[in-house]
């Protein structure tokens, strides 16, 4: 592959369009009621709830996914496939949604939502780490950050089987948590261990190194 074709730009337009495609999906899930008025309103609300929480959340993560791109110096053969699995767990929020919207909002419906809501969390710590081996830039969001995200989803998982709102409000605490514009983070607070220990051994190394021209 050329270089050109490793680039972020062709990157980021493929998961742009992509995210297009699961939001129109999204939508058109969304179904009239069999009744009119406020009792319809009623009968749909869950739906329509979760439709924005959806919504939200694929935004956010569009939203930072850009942050993310942006951050990239290249794009690896690992950063397009951690960003292709990203892809296909961002576009199972449809179905999920259509689950809820089919069976109502149930023990189990909202618990495979908040299984579903896992994939793309744990899919984009794949494509952030894939991205920060090979950039120095300032990051957007911090490895802690996206840890507690993930956690709140898990935690969400067992929340369903005492209250499925209960669930519900532990995602959307997670959507707050995004909404915050990003500030941008240095490389050294991400990952100072990792840059400690790259620096330990640099130096180790510079020290048992020959000087030049010579051989042991």
């Amino acid at each position: 592959m050329s270089r050109e074709s490793l680039s972020p730009a062709r990157l980021e337009a493929f998961s742009d369009g992509v995210i297009a495609v699961i939001i129109t999906i999204l939508v058109l899930e969304l179904k009239v009621p069999a009744q009119d008025g406020l009792a319809g309103l009623r009968e749909v609300f869950p739906v329509v709830f979760l439709y924005l929480l959806t919504f939200v959340q694929i935004g956010i993560y569009w939203v930072n996914h850009h942050y993310l791109i942006d951050e990239a110096e290249s794009v690896s053969h690992g950063a397009l496939w951690a960003n292709l699995i990203f892809l296909f767990c961002l576009s199972l929020f449809p179905f999920a949604t259509e689950w809820i919207g089919t069976r109502g909002l149930t023990h189990f419906t909202a618990a495979l939502y908040a299984a579903t809501s896992i994939l793309p969390g744990v899919s984009y710590n794949l494509l952030w780490v894939q991205v920060r081996r090979q950039s120095t830039a300032p990051t957007h969001a911090s490895w802690g950050k996206q840890a507690a995200s993930v956690g709140l989803y898990l935690a969400a998982i067992p929340a369903a089987y005492w209250h499925p709102a209960a669930s519900l409000a532990l995602i959307s605490i997670v959507s707050v948590m995004w909404l915050l514009p990003p500030r941008s983070i240095p490389a050294e607070e991400v990952c100072g261990p990792l840059l400690k220990s790259a620096q330990v051994s640099g130096a180790s190394t510079a020290d048992t190194a020959p000087p030049p021209g010579q051989t042991r």
